[in-house]
This record gives structure tokens, C-alpha cells and sequence, in this order.
């Protein structure tokens, strides 16, 4: 097996970085997967992630390293992330929160658009020959597994570390505002504050995954874990628990697939984490579909 011969055999030093920055990426992804999905922010994932083009145009522009140029993506999607909360936490109606999605779809084409700008400028400005040392936006983009050195793996356990203590540590307002954030905030939950550390926390998540998976599918990490646990059970722990367990098995099995058939890996993971929730979705509608059994006791509650 390619697997096998890839990670074990001379050439294993070159791959291990990779899976074990992509098993951090599933981690801090899976987690933050249950609120994003909680609080329906997938168009958000979407805003922060797409964000980072903007940050690749600049770094294409000024001719940056790697090395030089992450710091810029991130600063970027965290910029992002706050003017998304900001216009989210700024609304009061119906009409006010239909605005906030429209300042986000904004902020994506924006990104998109500026991103674009700036790498044609560079090129214009380099007679058409290309960015010279910059790094290669389609590799940020769509990612690759062996631009994950051991630096990047440790940055990415620290990244999970970092958002795993903070999701801990203010899980009950956390939790409070994901159900329900008007409420939260007329009970004196600070809303606009969680609402801006859950959007750093998922700029720092989409900057991790970026050198994996890219930007374009790192949203997928942040959604699809979630809404595979959230299909299987409603109990707060047991969700976290399945969406970890998802998103590791979905990365694990994307990356076999990788190997094997030499694919991006990237494509790969947010395939097999597609088949997990559409198999989830199918044990889902056969049990509803199952006839249930009465209940022995009438008076017991439900």
C-alpha cells in the first residue's frame, strides 16, 4: 500500500508533518464546528476563510516569503472576523440581520476581488514574468501536504490548543449565545464578546488549516464535523465527543485516499467527510423512519 510505503518508508519525514498538522486541523475544527453549526455561521466560515485572499494578494505584491507572508493572511481573516461580528452584533431586527449577511457577502467578494488586483499588479509590475520569490497563491489556496513542515505541525497543535482552552474556558456564555444570543444578552451573557472570540478563534482555525487544506476548503472542516455529531446525538458532550472522532476518521481516511490515488489532500478529506455526513444523514432518516416502540409507563414524562 502507498500509505504504508509513503509514511514508513525513507520518505516518511516528508508526509508525518502533514497528517499530523491535519489530525490538529480536525481537532480545533471539530469543536468549533458544533457552534458554527449552532449558530448557522457557515456563511460566516465562508467570509473569514475567503478573507485570507486578500492577504495573499499583499504578500504577492511586497514579494514575501512564506515564511513572511502567514502573518498578513492571518491579520487578514482576524480583521475580517471582527468587521463580521461587528456588523452581526450590530443588529437589532430582522432587517438588521439580513444587512450583516449582505456586509458579509461583501467582505468575500471584496477579498476575492482585491486579492486578484494586487497579484495582477505585481505581475504587470514584474513585466508578466510573476511574483518572483512570493509564495504561490494557488498552493495557499488549495493547500498541500508537503508545504507542512514540523514547525507548521507544532503551530497547528498550538493553534488547537489555544482554541480547545478558550472553548473550555467560556463554554457556558459560549453555549448561552449560540442557542440563542438576544436572550443571552438580556440575561447579561456578553454577546458581542463571544461573538468576537468565536470568530478570532475560527480566523485562527482557517489560518492553521491553510497550508493543508487551503483556504477554499477549510471552511468545509468547520461545518461538516459538527453537522455529522449533531445528526447522531443532542447531548452537548456526546456531540463534541463524535465530532472529533468525525473529523479525525475524515481526515485519517482522506489522506489514505490521498496516497493512494494521488489526489489533493485537501479534496480528499472534505470527501470523506461528505460521505461521513451523508451516511449520517441516511442513519438519521431510517431511525425517524422506524416505527417506535410505546411507552410501557403512560403517566412517565417524556
Amino acid at each position: 500500500m502507498k500509505t504504508a510505503e509513503y509514511l514508513f518508508g525513507p520518505a516518511g519525514a516528508l508526509f508525518w508533518p502533514g497528517v499530523i498538522a491535519a489530525l490538529a486541523v480536525a481537532v480545533q475544527g471539530a469543536l468549533l464546528s458544533v457552534f458554527v453549526v449552532l449558530k448557522r455561521m457557515a456563511f460566516i466560515g465562508q467570509g473569514v476563510s475567503h478573507a485570507a485572499f486578500g492577504g495573499v494578494g499583499l504578500a504577492v505584491l511586497l514579494n514575501l516569503a512564506p515564511a513572511a507572508s502567514f502573518p498578513l493572511i492571518a491579520a487578514f481573516c482576524i480583521a475580517a472576523a471582527w468587521g463580521i461580528a461587528w456588523a452581526g452584533g450590530a443588529s437589532r431586527s430582522r432587517r438588521d440581520a439580513e444587512s450583516s449577511d449582505t456586509v458579509i457577502g461583501v467582505a468575500l467578494v471584496a477579498s476575492m476581488a482585491l486579492g486578484a488586483i494586487l497579484i495582477a499588479a505585481r505581475q504587470h509590475a514584474a513585466g508578466g514574468t510573476g511574483g518572483g520569490g512570493a509564495p504561490p497563491w494557488e498552493q495557499i489556496l488549495f493547500g498541500s501536504l508537503l508545504a507542512v513542515g514540523r514547525g507548521d505541525a507544532l503551530m497547528a497543535w498550538a493553534s488547537a490548543a489555544l482554541v480547545a482552552g478558550a472553548l473550555a474556558w467560556f463554554r457556558r456564555p459560549l453555549l448561552l449565545c449560540a442557542f440563542d444570543e438576544p436572550v443571552a444578552a438580556s440575561m447579561g451573557a456578553p454577546a458581542r464578546a463571544m461573538r468576537v472570540l468565536l470568530l478570532t478563534l475560527l480566523a485562527i482555525a482557517v489560518v492553521s488549516a491553510m497550508k493543508l487544506a487551503g483556504v477554499v476548503l477549510a471552511t468545509a472542516a468547520l461545518v461538516l464535523p459538527g453537522a455529522i455529531a449533531l445528526k447522531l446525538s443532542q447531548r452537548l458532550a456526546t456531540v463534541l465527543a463524535l465530532s472529533v472522532a468525525c473529523a479525525v476518521l475524515g481526515v485519517l481516511g482522506g489522506a489514505a485516499a490521498s496516497f493512494e490515488l494521488d489526489l489533493p489532500p485537501g479534496a480528499c478529506i472534505v470527501a470523506a467527510l461528505t460521505a461521513l455526513y451523508l451516511l449520517a444523514t441516511a442513519g438519521r432518516a431510517i431511525t425517524d423512519a422506524a416505527p417506535r416502540r410505546p411507552d410501557p409507563s403512560p403517566g412517565a414524562a417524556p
